[in-house]
């Protein structure tokens, strides 16, 4: 195995700290001694050893499975996941324009024709000389069903895809083609495998992080509120077809569905290059660096801030006016943002910021009012979510409660129902409504039938 990987050439970069280069550094340290043991006695200290690195790896290749969610062929799972996340200037151009002809290829078919042989590696003589049969095992896996959300399903599809699409090819031939495509239908490395990023400087650098587990909701599941969507939906329709588009701000009441429209319009655009990189206020002034490494990617990238809004004295709003429009770096044709807030202006206001005849040091205050209220001019759309109206709100529940299967109570008692838990929790809100028929779910699922209409509910205990 380590003379097949040492003649990589354009994927070469695999780290020493790799699955694979360690499984091959320690195979080879196996060969090694068997040749020392045509000489010598059988060190049993040695060969143990040797088991216990073979077993750690599997270990490693075991967590990696359960993280991603990978089933029948462990192995051929791992290298298809190398596969496709590896950035280099060839997975990277392919990205972007698909595969062309050139020099490059015939070193890319060469690697290619190398990860076949690894596909196909046959465990059985090492299993053979340290009576294991843990490879036998991971190329022959039943992973034990669990939910979505309990790994990243998204990366998992696509690892075992390409991975049966791999280990059914002839030759290097079929395996440049089916790389090659995947890389220009869903991208390479972190973006072509996850929708979404937070920052993170873990490592002492800034880095974009993939969000595992997104929410899978769609803008279906939000009741109401369709002009809404509708605008939402053709601003970013436009956006990821390469067309003019608008910064996005969505302000209004609290639980009127803001976040969650957001969510669903990446869900609805994942498929057609849509990623989004969530940002918090305190990281704002790492805006500059976040669209550098964003900004020459094969993708349609949203800035996402949630609940933006800022207070009298922060000066983060800066940074981002800088970002949106002024600054002396055009913000790429690749990159928007969509903030939402439960403030139409973002930043608290005083009846202080409306006077100019306030002597506290500075002369004119409505200068000041105009500069804070100029960052929502830079989002060129603002959709308004306000909170429903107490018809709505029972439309909300009603449809709520026929999606989500509560049973046993009529319309009436329902609706009810539905008034009482909005006065004591919340007001008129989507959230109160998917909180109110959370709890019905919940007491339908725990006595494992219908509710009784007759049943009085107390909220307050």
């Amino acid at each position: 195995m380590y003379r097949l990987i040492s003649k990589l050439v354009v994927y070469k970069k695999l780290g020493d700290n790799s699955l694979l280069v360690k499984l091959a550094d320690t195979i080879k340290e196996f060969d090694y001694l068997l040749e020392e043991e045509k000489i010598k006695s059988i060190d049993k200290i040695k060969r143990e050893d040797i088991i216990s690195k073979i077993y750690s790896l599997i270990n490693e290749l075991l967590d990696m499975a359960t993280i991603y969610g990978f089933d029948d062929n462990l192995w051929q799972n791992y290298l298809a996941y190398l596969l496709i996340s590896m950035e280099n200037p060839f997975s990277i151009t392919c990205e972007k324009i698909g595969a062309r002809e050139g020099t490059v290829n015939t070193f890319a078919k060469s690697d290619f024709k190398i990860f076949k042989d690894l596909f196909d590696y046959d465990f059985r003589p090492l299993e053979q000389e340290l009576a294991i049969n843990c490879f036998s095992i991971i190329t022959n896996y039943k992973a034990t069903p669990k939910k979505s959300g309990r790994y990243n399903k998204n990366v998992s599809d696509k690892v075992k895809a390409i991975s049966r699409d791999i280990a059914t090819s002839k030759d290097e031939e079929d395996v440049f083609k089916i790389v090659t495509d995947f890389y220009k239908d869903f991208g390479v490395g972190r973006f072509g495998l996850n929708k979404a990023f937070r920052l993170s400087k873990d490592s002492g650098k800034l880095e974009l992080i993939p969000i595992s587990n997104t929410m899978e909701v769609s803008l279906s599941n939000l009741v109401g509120y369709e002009r809404q969507k509708e605008i939402l939906l053709e601003n970013t329709r436009a956006f990821v077809e390469g067309k003019k588009a608008n910064n996005v701000l969505l302000f209004g009441d609290s639980g009127t569905g803001k976040s969650t429209s957001v969510k669903a319009i990446l869900n609805e655009f994942y498929d057609k290059g849509l990623r989004m990189v969530e940002i918090y206020k305190h990281q704002f002034e790492d805006l500059s660096t976040v669209i550098s490494l964003i900004k020459n990617r094969n993708y349609k990238f949203i800035i996402y801030m949630d609940d933006l809004s800022f207070e009298e004295f922060e000066i983060e709003y800066k940074y981002l006016k800088a970002v949106i429009e002024g600054g002396l770096e055009y913000k790429p044709d690749n990159i928007l943002i969509y903030a939402t807030s439960n403030r139409r202006h973002l930043i608290r206001e005083t009846w202080r910021d409306r006077s100019d005849m306030e002597n506290d040091g500075e002369i004119h205050r409505s200068d000041t009012m105009e500069e804070k209220l100029s960052l929502v001019s830079r989002f060129g759309i603002t959709i308004n979510f306000s909170a429903p109206s107490k018809k709505e709100y029972i439309e909300i529940v009603k449809q709520l409660a026929k999606r989500q299967g509560v049973r046993g109570l009529s319309e009436e008692e329902l609706i009810a129902q539905a008034n009482r838990w909005e006065l004591y929790y919340g007001g008129l809100s989507g959230r109160t409504a998917q909180q109110f028929i959370n709890y019905l779910a919940g007491r339908c699922q725990d006595t494992n039938k219908s509710l009784d209409g007759g049943e009085t509910i107390d909220y307050l205990h």
